[in-house]
């Protein structure tokens, strides 16, 4: 099974994720993986050295070639799934970004990205990144 959970805060050493719910005039903001069938929400690992907002910013011009856009904190979130870091319990920052523009070209694993006025069907992580969706939304960024 797996668990996802939402803290304000924690120690900034446990943050090894940042992901993005975003945006754009309005629509959603996907991303599709040149390996994958499925869609997601940017975001991705924190590098070495890295501070988590700069790990936020990488991932959304990356995964997305968003160029000019505002970022906010949401909040910390947490899974927690048995086949994943041998079950222990992961954090990541949640961010949202409203993208006022993009790159025309992308420059990562991404094959294409998509914006929709509805949220995707097919999903790379089904149990987690609604769940982000509706704690972004819950919050009242959306």
């Amino acid at each position: 099974m797996v668990e996802v959970k939402f803290y304000n805060e924690v120690n900034d050493k446990l943050l090894k994720f940042a992901v993005i719910v975003a945006k754009t005039d309005n629509k959603w903001v996907f991303c599709k993986h040149r390996e994958r069938n499925t869609f997601e929400v940017p975001g991705g690992h924190r590098e070495n050295d890295e501070s988590i907002i700069d790990t936020a910013k990488r991932e959304l011009y990356e995964e997305t070639g968003a160029t000019e856009y505002t970022l906010k904190p949401v909040c910390v979130y947490s899974v927690t799934a048995p086949d994943n870091f041998n079950g222990e319990e992961t954090f990541g920052m949640l961010y949202y970004a409203d993208i006022q523009s993009f790159e025309a070209e992308l420059h990562s694993e991404i094959e294409h990205i998509v914006i929709s006025e509805h949220l995707v069907d097919q999903w790379t992580y089904p149990l987690i990144q609604p769940r982000l969706i509706e704690e972004v939304e819950r919050r009242g960024y959306l």
